[in-house]
């Protein structure tokens, strides 16, 4: 339940006085006119006869359909709270959306006077205006399961609460008209735009609990070799000369030593101490040896 604050309880006193009801029954209405965005209320309080419904302009109805006066005391007060709400109001009505619950269907999320505004006669709940304030007033808040929304679309903005986490995402030119979340934990959300269904994966995250998160690593491109063979592990102890000959190599190496001896060479090759041709001409010259 909101809490009032001293405008407020100053407020419900001069009404209730005004006209002749208890505190509790004028604070019972202004709540009701404010989750109402201020231009209808649905209430339900002994005072006004139970159950009831007003609308600012419209109908007013009450459980005794023929007490004219009880529904004209109802238009007063609930006029009267309009009024005070409209000049005490901080930041602008919220709007609504659609959303698709579990099982398909849509329903429309109205979001109330509790839900997205600030008033001066309330004192403020956090939970209330859970986004980052430097965000302004959204356009549209609602829930579904375990997950909150809020859309600002002035600033491209989508605000999602799950758990304690607040997300932050850039909406781009996407015109977002309802959202979804797949059935099971965990399941993934997605919204309706003019682009058709998309996935909230695939909007840029803004922010996570109002830190910035970091700029993606870009690989930087590995410079191109000319790979000959494996490279060795200690090219200080390469000592074939490079105008070596089946001559100049000994005549009793064996198959291991010829095969050390081209894996060392490989590894010059790597390095770009000697050409391929140069290792290609070796290399035959080895395994003739073999």
């Amino acid at each position: 339940m909101p809490t009032l604050s001293d405008a407020g309880t100053q407020l419900v006193n001069t009404l209730s006085q005004r006209h002749g009801v208890s505190t509790d029954a004028v604070t019972h209405m202004l709540i009701a006119v404010q989750n109402g965005n201020g231009s209808m209320a649905q209430f339900n309080h002994p005072e006004f006869g139970g159950c009831g419904q007003w609308m600012r302009g419209g109908m007013t109805m009450v459980s005794d359909l023929f007490n004219n006066h009880l529904k004209y005391r109802v238009d007063s007060i609930c006029n009267d709270i309009s009024n005070e709400l409209a000049n005490n109001q901080l930041t602008p009505f919220a709007g609504s959306f659609q959303s698709q619950s579990q099982n398909g269907s849509n329903s429309q999320m109205q979001a109330g006077g509790a839900m997205g505004s600030a008033n001066s006669l309330f004192v403020p709940d956090p939970e209330a205006n859970w986004w980052p304030q430097d965000l302004g007033a959204p356009n549209a808040v609602g829930s579904q399961n375990n997950v909150r929304y809020a859309y600002f679309a002035n600033s491209r903005r989508l605000a999602v609460k799950t758990g304690s986490d607040i997300w932050v995402y850039d909406t781009g030119d996407h015109q977002i008209g309802g959202f979804s979340q797949q059935q099971g934990a965990g399941g993934s959300i997605t919204f309706t735009s003019q682009y058709g269904v998309v996935n909230l994966s695939t909007l840029p995250v803004i922010s996570q609990n109002g830190v910035t998160p970091p700029a993606p690593v870009v690989p930087q491109p590995v410079a191109e070799q000319n790979s000959c063979s494996t490279p060795i592990q200690n090219e200080e102890s390469v000592s074939i000369p490079l105008n070596a000959t089946n001559d100049s190599i000994p005549a009793s190496s064996s198959g291991d030593d010829i095969l050390a001896m081209l894996e060392r060479l490989g590894g010059l090759c790597d390095k770009n101490y000697i050409t391929k041709e140069e290792f290609a001409a070796k290399k035959a010259e080895l395994l003739k040896r073999l």
